[in-house]
């Protein structure tokens, strides 16, 4: 069973514009290339926040509660998955393309931020594992948008 990655998008710092790519670096040493958060956790020991990921399914089903048709990457997430459900448990391994590989470390609760972009969203994001997935790199690699995304056991 597989997916495919849909979206990749990233911040210089926080609050900071979210950039979309078409493809990126995932490494140890800093997540995803250009984004402060997989840098700032890699500099800590455990590094359970360096990327984030969502399911497309998951975001359609907040955006379908609350009447709204805003774009994922305004949940400020790494990674859009499309066409696979992840396990909802710390310690599944996901494998982006060839290379990238990433392992859960928890789920990806949302934040008041989420209320200031859009009304009632952290509430939307909150059951379910649908606010997403935190990951530290296990395997660096490139990832590009269309790359499958498979669980590895």
């Amino acid at each position: 069973m597989s997916g495919r990655l849909a979206g990749i998008a990233r911040h210089a710092r926080p609050r900071g514009p979210i950039e979309r790519v078409d493809h990126a670096r995932v490494s140890r040493a800093a997540g995803i290339a250009g984004d402060f958060r997989g840098a700032l956790a890699a500099q800590k020991s455990g590094a359970r926040r360096q990327v984030s990921l969502l399911e497309a399914e998951c975001w359609a089903a907040a955006m379908a509660e609350l009447h709204r048709d805003e774009p994922w990457w305004i949940r400020r997430a790494n990674l859009l998955v499309h066409g696979l459900r992840l396990p909802r448990a710390a310690g599944t391994r996901i494998r982006i393309g060839a290379a990238c590989l990433l392992e859960v470390t928890m789920e990806c609760d949302p934040c008041s931020r989420m209320e200031e972009v859009v009304p009632g969203l952290m509430a939307a994001l909150t059951p379910d594992w649908r606010g997403g997935f935190l990951a530290r790199v296990l395997e660096d690699g490139d990832c590009a948008v269309g790359d499958e995304v498979r669980i590895e056991e």
